[in-house]
């Protein structure tokens, strides 16, 4: 009796990891075609996107031959410049930090190019994310160091139903013995950094494609761990060349905007942006950038049922140990003292933590399977 193999896109980026994850779903025995997809890059920057560069592109072509499976290229640079590049230049613009690789896997990896997968009569769809998926759920890979599933929080429930992670279950050298045996030419290729259309520097990006409003630089001292609501009692001591080129916690980089008598009185600290009144509040204590409660919005929970509070453990950056916390929704009256529809969640930290940070995520946990994220609000 015949059967019919299970259909997979695999998007092949030219790197080990999607390589094999070609071959181990060939090999389990899955119908596979191959696809590079191209995004947008500022032409002005003369650095190519290292994701999608036409050096990618031939490993992808190489490998696909290597595995004799059927490969394509699709184009996705205007769907990308708008999900993603300007999502990014317009959280920026509102002084915030965001990431836009979650953006990404959202709106373009597994949105578009899922939606691609399927029309062309797939069945699933697959990458070379360090992640695991069982049940629908999202779970941590075997590969600690390499684990992705932080840039992974927005993906829903119809999304991971048909997604394959052929190798959150290796580690990266474990994926590396794997090419080398199995023959293919990627095995020795270097990883990427992920920095795609930002391969040239995010503030020489922004310069080009962000608008600048240079404005004052205040300096709180001596806060103590208690911040004055009005910024503009601190100190002038220089000018910034625009909110969207300094990021919370930065200390590098700010010192030729300062006047020449405060140079020696650093080091200073980004400890916020005031979009409002176009400052840069830095401080000198860098105990001052250290919070233990902070706000999130546009929450994603995949959770069924669940009591509030939620003890969770959360991530703030990709690369950050978790952190035990507490998550629960914050409640605001209107009138009549009738409570409003829940949009931002309050999640309060065992211990402080530095730097927390606007407009990037903040990824929740228990044990290893991830329950969702939000995007930071307000710290």
């Amino acid at each position: 009796m015949m059967t019919t193999k299970p259909k997979v896109l695999v998007a092949l980026s030219g790197g080990v990891d999607s390589s094999v994850a070609a071959f181990l779903l060939q090999k389990a025995g899955y119908e596979v075609t191959g696809c590079f997809m191209k995004f947008w890059q500022d032409s002005r920057l003369g650095r190519e996107n290292p994701c999608c560069s036409p050096e990618a592109e031939r490993r992808a072509r190489i490998l696909a031959r290597r595995l004799q499976i059927p490969f394509f290229v699709l184009d996705l640079k205007k769907e990308f410049k708008k999900a993603v590049v300007d999502y990014f230049l317009s959280r920026t613009r509102l002084g915030l930090t965001p990431n836009p690789c979650v953006v990404c896997n959202e709106e373009i990896k597994f949105g578009l190019f899922l939606k691609k997968a399927l029309e062309r009569g797939a069945d699933f769809m697959a990458t070379g994310h360090y992640a695991k998926i069982k049940e629908g759920r999202l779970f941590k890979a075997k590969d600690k160091e390499k684990d992705q599933s932080y840039f992974l929080w927005r993906l829903n429930q119809t999304q991971l139903s048909r997604v394959i992670f052929p190798i959150g279950d290796y580690s990266k050298n474990e994926v590396r013995k794997i090419a080398q045996k199995a023959g293919l030419s990627t095995a020795k290729t270097p990883d990427s950094q992920n920095l795609c259309f930002l391969a040239s520097g995010t503030s020489q990006f922004l310069k080009f494609n962000l608008r600048q409003k240079p404005g004052n630089i205040i300096a709180r001292s001596d806060i103590s761990g208690i911040l004055p609501a009005i910024d503009t009692a601190g100190e002038i001591i220089g000018r910034h060349q625009g909110l969207g080129l300094y990021t919370i916690g930065q200390r590098g980089g700010i010192g030729p905007c300062l006047f020449p008598k405060f140079q020696s009185q650093g080091p200073y600290y980004v400890l916020r942006k005031n979009r409002l009144k176009n400052l840069l509040v830095v401080t000198r204590n860098e105990k001052d950038l250290f919070i233990q409660e902070f706000k999130v919005s546009d929450l994603v929970l995949n959770l069924v049922k669940h009591k509030w509070p939620l003890r969770v453990m959360v991530k703030i950056r990709s690369r950050q140990k978790e952190m035990p916390a507490t998550l629960s929704p914050v409640l605001n009256l209107v009138k009549h003292n009738q409570p409003e529809k829940i949009d931002q969640f309050l999640v309060r930290l065992d211990r402080p933590e530095r730097a927390v940070t606007p407009g990037q995520s903040a990824v929740f946990y228990q044990g290893q399977e991830l329950l969702g994220g939000g995007i930071i609000s307000a710290a």
